[in-house]
């Protein structure tokens, strides 16, 4: 049986979500091409009418994710904040590629750390526009800083998990961030 275009757009779509998600979760080692069909409700033969690899559809996945990251950053404090969250923390699976995956790219293709290195710039450059700063150097600089602070502490907090010092990692940076940002204290 044929498949329409448009039903191949939507597996498509739908083994980039799998994807996505199972590798933030467990990593790219741990997941099989059949573990993704499978999750997306494919046979697993149906996989090379899409991908070249594995390699290849890591390489798209990190292009799908990071493209989600696209266009204006509006409430800085607010963006900060919903990513310096318990709730982020604890979901990897439906968070940040970066804070998920940039630790395991050293042993990905170059096609993939290409994918994560222009999602990481990209990040940067909508962090910089929204940083307070009188030059675009200076905001080029703090949004590095801050980025790494953020993914740092992310990354961190789940290290530790849900323990005092997991939270404190999460609130003391998100503190930080406000006092170099001048947001005012926020209440609990």
């Amino acid at each position: 049986m044929r498949v329409s275009r448009e039903q191949m757009a939507a597996n498509h779509a739908g083994i980039l979500e799998e994807a996505s998600r199972q590798f933030r979760e467990r990593g790219f080692d741990a997941v099989t091409v059949a573990d993704v069909m499978k999750g997306a409700g494919l046979t697993h033969g149906g996989f090379y009418g899409h991908f070249e690899s594995k390699d290849d559809l890591i390489a798209k996945v990190l292009q799908h994710l990071l493209a989600r990251g696209e266009g204006p950053i509006d409430d800085l404090a607010a963006w900060q904040q919903t990513y310096l969250s318990p709730k982020h923390r604890d979901e990897p699976a439906l968070g940040c590629p970066v804070a998920s995956l940039a630790g395991l790219m050293g042993q990905q293709t170059p096609d993939a750390r290409t994918a994560m290195a222009k999602g990481i710039e990209s990040q940067i450059e909508r962090l910089a526009e929204a940083i307070p700063g009188s030059t675009a150097e200076e905001r080029r600089r703090a949004a590095i800083g801050q980025w790494s602070a953020m993914v740092g502490a992310l990354v961190l907090s789940r290290a530790v998990g849900d323990a005092p010092l997991s939270h404190e990692l999460l609130d003391e940076t998100l503190r930080w961030l406000d006092q170099r940002n001048h947001v005012p204290e926020r209440t609990a």
